[in-house]
């Protein structure tokens, strides 16, 4: 009763948004934008919160929707200027940790994996087998680029090309982003942008992350033991679990399990 009494001091609350699964628009992902927004904005405004924790548990996805989410939280942080504090679970690789680096503050898990601070395009190619089943594949097209890397006829070198150019630009966004959040924090003399993945410790010495620790007895030694956590996520609404959103559901999960196995999870 003592929150309703004038002038009686709350206890501190942390608003704790979990950020898990695969990073990707609409039904490709758990992960976006669109979903994530009332989140989001419901944990920065509601009960006026003594810091928002981030539960990252993300091997990664689309860099749009990580640049997308990441720019929200920095937004509703320095607007309202509540800090921000990353605890990785399982994994923050790639997109994952371009979300955890939103945070003013990374923790992690001894085992966790973090990094693959890199970029990937992958496909595959049918030519051949197209060719000895004797079907002819058929494409027309205004514009030489318009069937850029059709897996249905041999690669093009130029459309190799191109396609590592913009690669190349997206990883150029992603290192600019880990550095403007870490800044000189991080180890100046590492290769930390090929692409590798380290557990916790190694990251907490290459600066990646600020030391090994867990959300609840963290917050409580910082906030004291009354601190109370109140949690936000996307919710599925029941009926969308049946139809064709069933096997949307379906491929997307087989699509998320492959991203984790990348990194033995």
């Amino acid at each position: 009763m003592k929150r309703w009494i004038p002038f009686m001091k709350s206890d501190p609350t942390v608003a704790v948004i979990r950020l898990q699964g695969v990073i990707a628009g609409g039904s490709r992902g758990t992960l976006n934008d669109q979903a994530l927004a009332p989140v989001i904005e419901k944990a920065f405004a509601r009960g006026k919160p003594v810091a928002v924790a981030l539960e990252v548990n993300s091997p990664g996805g689309s860099p749009v929707q990580s640049s997308l989410i990441g720019a929200r939280i920095r937004r509703l942080a320095e607007e309202k200027d509540i800090p921000v504090i990353a605890f990785v679970e399982d994994v923050a690789a790639s997109g994952g940790y371009w979300l955890a680096a939103a945070a003013d503050e990374i923790y992690a898990d001894p085992s966790s994996v973090v990094g693959s601070i890199g970029v990937i395009s992958a496909g595959f190619g049918a030519h051949e087998f197209l060719a000895k089943q004797g079907v002819e594949r058929r494409v027309y097209t205004a514009g030489k680029s318009k069937s850029m890397l059709d897996p249905f006829r041999p690669e093009n070198p130029a459309d190799v090309e191109r396609i590592k150019g913009l690669l190349e630009d997206i990883h150029v966004n992603f290192i600019d982003h880990v550095q403007s959040r870490r800044g000189a924090k991080l180890d100046s003399e590492a290769e930390l942008f090929t692409g590798e993945v380290w557990l916790a410790k190694r990251a907490n010495e290459l600066g990646l992350i600020d030391g090994i620790g867990h959300i609840k007895p963290m917050l409580k030694d910082r906030f004291g033991d009354k601190v109370k956590f109140r949690r936000y996520g996307v919710r599925r609404p029941f009926l969308s679990r049946f139809g064709a959103q069933m096997m949307d559901d379906a491929v997307a999960s087989v699509e998320e399990r492959a991203a984790y196995a990348q990194f033995g999870l």
